[in-house]
């Protein structure tokens, strides 16, 4: 066991006991389910049925879906398999209960305590532990690793500043990470700062993330607001936004009046603050999550919802996606809305998706602007990006997936009973 492992042991049991306070007040803020607290203390968990189990875990809403999906690849391969989600957000668990499989269920993830990760591993006993992106807690990826598990981090990301620190704390990368039966990198960056890590090849599989499909929507839903709110205006949408990039997007709308605009912030518990920025501007609106059902004198409709970016991306004329303008979130996946073929602009601090930023701009897929004024010009005038372009995105889309797939079938075992 490694100095610093040892210390980030010691550490996380001796604040163990002020947890389950710090969950309660958390809940009465809004940012934790009371009624799931046991899930994330790893207690009073639901019976673990016989068979083979495959553990996915990502941490908010890109990760869940690409993982959603992924799970839906493996039981297309083996259908004896029973899936565990966990994730740490209320929105991803939201978005995760109504999709789960029938043979799937999902789980806030557990505390990364000694006790929590203990609890949890040896309750569900995996055979297979898939971490999506950057999800690595010790304590649990060494619990796995003590119980015998294959372990695999797929569509791992890995900015400069986060290689930096684990730099600092080789040893321990090494440790956790350098056991991984399979790691495969979201891009060729992330390749290298792993591979540098890990003193050993990295393989870029691809972002996972162009392979999901795209959000589906009512047709029914999809008329009757293109009727009854947007009518023959432009329709702006603005996507998974973060504090600040509202008032920035509306800022930029304000350069095209004769519009129609879909505010849908990346977490819809920020409604009301969302509703107050609007009525400060003295904008009339209609609240989706209130059932206020707006009409073409309506100027926002504030999409305060979950599992409806699909309608609001087939309404935009032009989106702007949100994470780009907020600090150190480092924007969002910008392939739903370009396979729309829908114009894209968002903000300049996109460190999540630097290669996939780049290559989409360079195909003229995606803009990118730094202030209001360049979003305005964005939205007001950018044409819907070429055909062709958004059809060879769409060709090769499924690549990382396929070879992901292929690399986590092997460590699953045949079917039998528990380990």
């Amino acid at each position: 066991m490694t100095p610093g492992f040892h210390a980030y042991r010691t550490l996380t049991g001796m604040i163990s006991p002020l947890l389950p306070g710090l969950l309660k007040r958390r809940a009465r803020a809004g940012k934790e389910d009371i009624g799931r607290i046991n899930e994330r203390l790893a207690r009073a968990m639901p019976n673990r049925k016989p068979g083979r189990l495959v553990w996915l875990h990502g941490a908010s809403v890109g990760e869940s879906r690409l993982l959603l999906e992924l799970g839906h690849r493996l039981l297309a391969e083996r259908p004896d398999l029973m899936l565990l989600f966990t994730s740490q957000t209320l929105t991803s668990a939201r978005l995760l209960g109504p999709a789960l499989p029938d043979n799937a269920i999902h789980l806030m993830a557990p505390m990364d305590t000694p006790g929590a990760a203990r609890r949890f591993i040896q309750h569900w006993q995996p055979d297979v532990c898939v971490f999506g992106e950057g999800e690595i807690w010790p304590n649990l990826i060494y619990e796995a690793g003590r119980s015998g598990a294959k372990r695999a981090l797929v569509n791992a990301r890995m900015t400069q500043g986060s290689a930096d620190g684990w730099r600092r704390v080789q040893g321990l990368f090494r440790k956790l990470v350098g056991r991984f039966d399979v790691v495969l990198a979201a891009d060729t960056d992330t390749a290298q700062r792993l591979g540098s890590l890990l003193g050993r090849n990295v393989r870029s599989s691809g972002n996972l993330k162009s392979a999901l499909p795209g959000p589906e929507a009512s047709e029914f839903e999809l008329r009757r607001i293109r009727e009854g709110f947007v009518g023959g205006r432009r329709c702006l949408v603005a996507a998974s936004t973060h504090e600040g990039e509202e008032a920035l997007f509306l800022d930029a709308a304000a350069e095209i009046p004769d519009s129609a605009i879909i505010i849908a912030p990346r977490h819809p518990e920020r409604g009301d603050a969302v509703e107050a920025l609007v009525r400060e501007r003295g904008l009339h609106f209609a609240r989706r999550s209130k059932g206020q059902v707006p009409n073409t004198r309506t100027r926002v409709l504030l999409a305060d919802t979950m599992g409806e970016m699909g309608l609001w991306l087939r309404l935009a004329d032009a989106v702007y996606l949100g994470g780009g303008h907020a600090a150190g979130v480092g924007g969002h996946n910008p392939l739903e809305p370009v396979r729309f073929g829908k114009p894209v602009v968002t903000g300049p601090d996109v460190f999540n998706f630097a290669g996939m930023m780049a290559d989409l701009e360079a195909r003229g897929l995606v803009k990118v602007a730094s202030d209001s004024a360049g979003v305005a010009d964005a939205l007001q005038n950018s044409a819907p990006p070429p055909a062709k372009a958004v059809a060879a995105l769409a060709e090769h889309a499924d690549a990382p997936m396929v070879e992901t797939l292929a690399a986590l079938m092997p460590l699953i075992p045949e079917p039998g009973l528990l380990r």
